[in-house]
């Protein structure tokens, strides 16, 4: 098979939740050029509208979905309308996520379980439906969590995310052990855990600390428009059919050292 072959994505279906915006944009205009069909979901349908619109204009054909994925019980109708609509899954990007800043001391429940429930609990209910019902019974699967190099590493102190970073800190290890578990049905499963990019949970922290962040990274800059898109087509396609249970920073090096 040649090297563009294994990352031909033609005719797979990838579902990406956060889909609208930021990084699950991004993703999804990667996914989409390289052939695949997409199901996007997020809770806003003006936004789902929005990315609909930009994702057909390259070509690529997109069922949009309003889904909170906090809300468990609506995740069996989420992946039966994806399954209705194009017949099977193959790739499924856990990208939606939230976040909240306070001192640990201080931190309000109400907000530990949100950033809990979408980043951790909603995204394992989903993984488990879309095994159940599409990548167990066929013996295949592409499974990509963004995580976040803060589920590698603890914040300076003028970042108190704790909520996040354990979020992101049990995604990384439920990549590790779902790759272990399910590597018998042939389904990859691996987490992008990106740095510093511009996107609604991160741009006040980059607004505030921009240039202590870009000074400790040494490729001397945030993350762009276009930084996770090769990655992410790796992870989805048969030339990354050999990684599995790997947490991949792309953070232009903030965490080498």
């Amino acid at each position: 098979m040649s090297v563009k072959q294994l990352f031909d994505l033609t005719g797979k279906v990838a579902i990406i939740t956060g889909g609208s915006r930021g990084l699950g944009l991004q993703m999804a205009e990667a996914l989409g050029e390289m052939g695949a069909r997409l199901a996007i979901t997020a809770r806003k349908a003006d936004e789902l509208a929005a990315a609909k619109a930009h994702l057909e204009k390259q070509g690529t054909e997109v069922l949009t979905v309003v889904n909170d994925l906090s809300q468990f019980d609506r995740i069996p109708d989420l992946v039966g309308q994806v399954l209705e609509h194009f017949g099977g899954i193959d790739i499924l990007v856990n990208n939606a996520g939230a976040t909240w800043g306070a001192p640990a001391e201080d931190y309000p429940f109400e907000a530990w379980m949100k950033v809990i429930n979408l980043n951790v609990n909603g995204m394992f209910f989903l993984t488990q439906e879309v095994g159940r019902r599409a990548f167990i019974p066929q013996r295949s699967g592409k499974i990509i969590v963004t995580a976040s190099i803060s589920g590698l590493r603890g914040n300076p102190p003028n970042m108190p995310t704790i909520a996040y970073n354990a979020s992101k800190g049990a995604d990384v290890n439920f990549v590790r052990a779902l790759a272990t578990e399910w590597g018998k049905y042939n389904i990859n499963v691996n987490a992008i855990c990106p740095g510093f990019f511009p996107s609604k949970l991160a741009n006040g922290l980059i607004d505030k600390l921009g240039d202590q962040i870009v000074a400790g990274t040494p490729l001397g800059r945030i993350g762009g428009d276009e930084d996770l898109k090769g990655l992410v087509v790796l992870l989805a396609s048969e030339a990354g059919r050999h990684i599995s249970g790997q947490s991949i920073a792309v953070d232009g090096g903030s965490t080498s050292f």
